[in-house]
């Protein structure tokens, strides 16, 4: 075997020149620089190869790197290094590793065992590394960690450009800090911001609270604690689910918003709250919703569906306040309601009813001034109302459309059974009307009209079954054919069947009476311009330049 040893104590530099042809012109590529305390070469065991061993040194267009023993293939331009590598690009950028090849034609570097590379902004650890240097990327495929300042990344797959300090990772991979846990299979985190880009099925999970946020697209801010998410996305509390086609949090304020196709889940009072907008502010325990806003109660198989242009929802689970304004509609299976606004205190089970208030139970029609329901704490299903002013129930007879039996007073209080309506005292300036059957034939035959202080009455599936005068009355019986046409309808009656949501969908129907709402729309703001003009005349008639002229 023929080797040829060569001592050089001095730096050795090559000045040949390789030249290859693009576009029709020669262009120059460089050669490798290198020095070493000795090279040599053995054809047969290292064909075309220059051996180098002991403090060797390589230059490449910026780039240097020394080793314990190296090859370099003069003709191939191509550089391996073998025993404590260590590269350097810049001022900047360093990596060790325990082998590395360069190849100077393509500019490119692999390198592998225990392979560490650190720039100003992170630290890359992985056992093995690809450095593309015309494109400034490094990347890899057999796991990576990379660490910063705020966190600590891990990926199966990853790419690393540093112009840009951006961090492509894929499959498996997590970004961690004392505060949160980001689990994701595609991402993008950007290590001088701290920002992370999701690009799939992706779970960031507090680890004080164990709070936690679910996404398939969004963005993550690690240093503030914002992100904000588009699609699927998921916001899971210790108390509430929320989720929407797009969510806003900030966590260090515990803020909330969400876009479309909302739906709050309170897992502590099954409760649903649906919209599409919503605000959620943890600290003060309250959520607001509009656009299409509902509120649901699970009670067993059946469900209450509350709409109203506004919902509020305030308190903490063992206090919740449900607040609902403007245009309300309620649908339950057995019972129906519509309002101008709403109160629910889910402690008490009270619901209270304002403004033109009308409920519908089975066959009949309910309203007041104010109405007061009352649930049952322990089933949920109602138990009790109260009418305050102007209580009316109107019931339709089944066989004729215009025959209806009324019962009216100023107040009223009724119990439920299984949902239904089975007893009602009317106090104060009570009056019926009812339209009296054959029980066989169903042929109608007397109406009864009678007045009384109070009136107790026993209802069976819906139809009054006895009645109870508690103080003397005034009443009298009429065949059908000499009923007076005063007597058919007491004062106050309004059929308001057509306002009835007959399905849960119907909620959301706007009906032709209901008064248009311009809250900071075009009339107010007409309206003040015209007040703020008016302001501005008068205080121009007072002034002094004014008084001189007249």
């Amino acid at each position: 075997m023929k080797k040829i040893f060569f001592l050089y104590l001095i730096f050795s530099s090559l000045t040949s020149i390789s030249q290859e042809k693009i576009d029709g012109k020669e262009k120059p590529k460089r050669k490798i620089q290198y020095k070493a305390e000795i090279q040599e070469a053995d054809e047969e065991k290292y064909p075309g190869a220059t051996v180098l061993i002991g403090n060797v040194e390589m230059n490449h267009e910026g780039i240097d790197l020394t080793c314990q023993q190296a090859l370099y293939y003069r003709k191939q331009n191509f550089f391996k290094a073998i025993g404590n590598v260590f590269i350097k690009q810049g001022d900047t950028i360093t990596q060790t590793s325990d082998y590395a090849d360069y190849d100077a034609n393509s500019k490119q570097a692999l390198s592998w065992g225990n392979v560490v590379l650190t720039d100003p902004t992170m630290t890359l650890t992985t056992d093995t590394l690809q450095f593309d240097r015309i494109n400034q990327k490094l990347y890899y495929q057999s796991y990576g960690t990379i660490k910063d300042e705020t966190n600590t990344l891990k990926s199966k797959n990853g790419n690393y450009y540093l112009e840009n300090k951006k961090f492509t990772a894929t499959t498996r991979v997590t970004v961690v800090n004392p505060e949160h846990n980001l689990e994701s299979n595609h991402l993008d985190y950007y290590t001088n911001s701290g920002v992370a880009y999701l690009y799939g099925p992706s779970t960031i999970t507090n680890i004080q609270n164990e709070n936690k946020l679910y996404s398939e697209k969004g963005f993550y801010n690690t240093k503030t604690d914002i992100s904000h998410f588009t699609k699927n996305a998921k916001l899971f509390l210790k108390e509430r689910t929320v989720e929407g086609d797009s969510l806003y949090y900030d966590k260090k304020r515990g803020f909330a918003s969400a876009t479309n196709n909302i739906q709050v889940i309170d897992t502590v009072q099954n409760f649903i709250s649906r919209g599409h907008y919503a605000e959620l502010f943890e600290k003060k325990d309250s959520l607001y919703i509009i656009k299409r806003a509902v509120a649901i109660s699970i009670i067993e198989k059946d469900s209450m569906f509350i709409h109203g242009d506004t919902l509020l929802i305030t308190g903490k689970p063992e206090k919740r306040i449900v607040r609902t304004y403007h245009n309300v509609k309620i649908f339950k299976s057995d019972l129906q309601g519509k309002c101008d606004s709403i109160h629910t205190n889910q402690v008490t089970g009270y619901t209270k009813m304002y403004r033109s208030p009308v409920i519908w139970s089975e066959k009949n029609q309910i309203t007041g001034d104010s109405i007061y329901l009352q649930s049952n704490l322990e089933t949920k299903k109602l138990d009790s109302l109260k009418v305050f002013n102007n209580a009316f129930i109107i019931s339709k007879d089944s066989l004729a459309e215009d025959i209806f039996n009324q019962i009216k007073g100023r107040n009223m209080y009724g119990k439920f059974l299984d949902g239904k309506l089975k007893t009602l005292l009317v106090k104060g300036n009570a009056e019926s009307v009812y339209y009296n059957r054959n029980e066989e034939t169903q042929v109608l035959e007397t109406i009864t009209k009678e007045i009384s202080s109070n009136i107790d009455f026993m209802f069976e599936d819906s139809e009054v079954v006895s009645i109870k005068y508690l103080k003397e009355s005034d009443g009298k019986t009429y065949p059908p054919s000499k009923l007076p046409e005063d007597i058919k309808k007491l004062k106050g009656f309004i059929w308001r069947e057509d306002e009835q949501p007959k399905t849960k969908n119907d909620i959301f129907i706007i009906d032709k009476n209901t008064p248009k709402r311009d809250p900071l729309g075009k009339k107010s703001k007409e309206k003040s311009k015209a007040i703020l003009k008016d302001k501005k005349d008068k205080k121009k008639r007072k002034s002094p330049n004014a008084l001189k002229q007249q």
